[in-house]
């Protein structure tokens, strides 16, 4: 007879693994060809039943996962999950985006634990409550203060995250009404871009940003979405475009911008020329009847096709590395074995050592 505690474990598992994979019950049993009923199945879910190797072996091939992932006992849970509000995901999505983030950040959290070098995380806001657009500029310019940024762009805003101590994941989604999302753990924030977000590095870089925002501020009870929205792009137009820098390169009280300046400001702070025309409107560098026009005009053109000039000739990476850099490094000085590894990174075996192989040349 199998312990209570090995079935609840195998249990959460299964759901987990099933809901990654996006299946209802009825699709699982049919998966693995009836041979387990989709009542049986919820019952292997609470905890009720265990099933046998063979039925183990086939459920973790439908759901594409190795047989101990589904004995591995849970080391890291969500304490809260914070999609947009203003974005409409279906329930499916939204549980198989909270699982795929849950399994990788647990596994990136077994591997700081070998090693030995977890991250703490500290707000570095000394007051993170914000409720009007002058006090988002305030946290803005505050955190990179504290981060010692001075005012120049910042060149990469993952591996600046990640540097600090707070996890990323790029998520595999074919919803495009998904591009971010962060939650907060035990064992620190954790922020998920979409990873069709590398089409535009400059979007995922202010969605990145965005999600940052999202982490570190406090909102009123009861504040408008739409209202915490605009205070988050304001956060994040300020981190991106620092004021003093900003206005320097755009020049003061323009009445017209030309394209190859636009173009030439976007490739320097690493943002669209949509979000140079917003940050130059706060800071009252173009009037309303020359933003008018880009809106009508530009704007409204590039919005359609939803691309920018100068959008293919920005030079980024913003590709979250350290998770996968510690476990080449643990694995270079055998303190996990190479099956471990490719584990951890969700690779096949002959992927992961030949990967190994390059790197440790």
């Amino acid at each position: 007879m199998t312990h209570p505690a090995q079935r609840e474990i195998f249990g959460r598992r299964l759901r987990q693994a099933r809901r990654m994979s996006g299946l209802s019950l009825r699709d699982v049993s049919e998966g693995i060809g009836g041979a387990v009923s989709h009542a049986a199945l919820a019952k292997y879910e609470k905890g009720e039943m265990m099933p046998n190797s063979t039925v183990a072996s086939d459920l973790a091939r439908i759901l594409n996962q190795p047989v101990d992932f589904f004995f591995r006992p849970p080391q890291l849970d969500f304490k809260t999950v914070r999609f947009r509000k203003m974005v409409r995901l279906s329930k499916t999505v939204e549980a198989s985006l909270r699982e795929q983030a849950l399994d990788y950040f647990e596994r990136y959290a077994q591997i700081e634990a070998v090693l030995g070098v977890a991250k703490p995380f500290r707000n570095p806001l000394r007051s993170p409550v914000v409720s009007t657009p002058e006090e988002a500029e305030a946290r803005a310019n505050e955190l990179r203060k504290a981060w010692h940024l001075g005012s120049d762009p910042i060149p990469d805003v993952v591996e600046l995250l990640e540097n600090k101590g707070i996890k990323i994941q790029e998520a595999q989604t074919e919803d495009r009404h998904f591009d971010g999302l962060c939650a907060s753990t035990d064992a620190g924030p954790v922020i998920v871009i979409a990873a069709w977000l590398n089409e535009n590095l400059l979007r995922k870089r202010m969605t990145t940003v965005h999600e940052l925002a999202h982490v570190l501020l406090r909102m009123p009870e009861g504040i408008d979405a739409k209202v915490e929205e605009r205070l988050v792009a304001r956060f994040a137009g300020a981190f991106l475009l620092p004021a003093e820098t900003f206005r320097e390169e755009f020049g003061h009280s323009r009445t017209a911008v030309t394209l190859h300046e636009l173009i030439q400001l976007k490739l320097h702070f690493g943002v669209s020329i949509t979000a140079i025309i917003m940050r130059a409107t706060q800071l009252g560098l173009i009037n309303a009847a020359t933003a008018k026009r880009f809106w009508s005009g530009w704007g409204a053109q590039w919005r359609k096709a939803q691309k920018e000039p100068g959008d293919e000739d920005y030079c980024g990476r913003e590709i979250p590395a350290r998770f996968p850099q510690l476990v080449f490094r643990a694995a270079a000085e055998e303190m996990i074995s190479l099956s471990r590894g490719a584990s951890l990174l969700g690779q096949r075996l002959g992927d992961f050592r030949s990967e190994l192989q390059k790197a440790c040349r």
